[in-house]
């Protein structure tokens, strides 16, 4: 699964497979030959230094999974394919921790001399830390739910967790106190994707976005992603004003204290020392 040193590759070329994928009916029912080229990305070390198969991944296995894939599955786009087939090898094998994927069309129905068209994608696991926090009702149970809710996530793994700790509101509206944590999770979510997910499970905790700081069921952020940097019009990370929040900082210390904030370069650590 995920890990900064996971930069070694195993190569597969020109996988032939028989399946049935296509837009038009005559594709999925007739079927034709397919192409596959991927790149695995791990940490081969181990099975370098021991010489055995127990250490790496089994190629030969992946391609055979590959195969059987291609050929239980039907999908309309090329796209498609990558998505969902990336996902299922990366699931399979968790010593892979990302992979790039080319799905090869050789006969595609263009009616013009080609050599073939294709779709590569770059997929594969990502580091996360959530903070998650409630001040409204039974606060443990709201985020005991919402931990079940990210558990039972297929693309979603759960890492450590802090304790939970009771704070002040932050914002300067008047509200009971929260019940703060941190969560660090491994997914194959992008951030995009990975925010739906987290608005979906408030909105099952019946969270309503109705006054800005002000109280809710269940609070789900994403505080950092990776070492990302990244804007959109509906997240920013890493999380901002974070390094202002010592519920955020404080329970975060007890998980990940060296955790680096990618644009300052400071420790969690050192980041709540400067609260003083």
């Amino acid at each position: 699964m995920y890990s900064e040193w996971a930069k070694d590759e195993i190569h597969i070329d020109g996988l032939e497979i028989f399946a049935h994928h296509g837009v038009y009916p005559e594709e999925t029912r007739d079927g034709q030959n397919f192409y596959v080229n991927g790149v695995l990305y791990l940490d081969t070390h181990g099975a370098g230094g021991t010489d055995a198969l127990a250490h790496t991944v089994d190629y030969g296995e992946v391609c055979h999974f590959v195969d059987g894939w291609m050929k239980e599955n039907t999908c309309l786009l090329l796209e498609a394919v990558a998505e969902k087939l990336s996902a299922a090898i990366l699931l399979r094998y968790t010593s892979i921790s990302a992979l790039d994927l080319e799905i090869v069309k050789p006969n595609a129905p263009i009616g013009l001399p080609f050599q073939g068209v294709s779709v590569k994608v770059h997929r594969g696991w990502h580091r996360v830390y959530l903070g998650i926090g409630s001040n409204m009702g039974n606060r443990e149970t709201y985020m005991e739910n919402g931990l079940k809710a990210l558990e039972s996530h297929p693309m979603i793994v759960m890492g450590r967790a802090s304790e939970w700790i009771v704070t002040k509101a932050y914002g300067g509206v008047e509200q009971e106190d929260f019940l703060n944590g941190v969560l660090e999770i491994e997914t194959l979510l992008g951030p995009e994707a990975l925010l739906e997910v987290l608005h979906e499970i408030e909105a099952a905790a019946g969270r309503e976005r109705t006054v800005h700081w002000g109280p809710r069921t269940l609070d789900l952020d994403i505080l950092f992603y990776d070492k990302l940097c990244y804007e959109s019009e509906d997240l920013i990370i890493p999380h901002p004003d974070l390094e202002n929040r010592e519920f955020v900082l404080k329970p975060l210390c007890t998980i990940a204290p060296f955790l680096r904030h990618p644009a300052t370069g400071k420790t969690m650590q050192a980041l709540l020392g400067d609260l003083g």
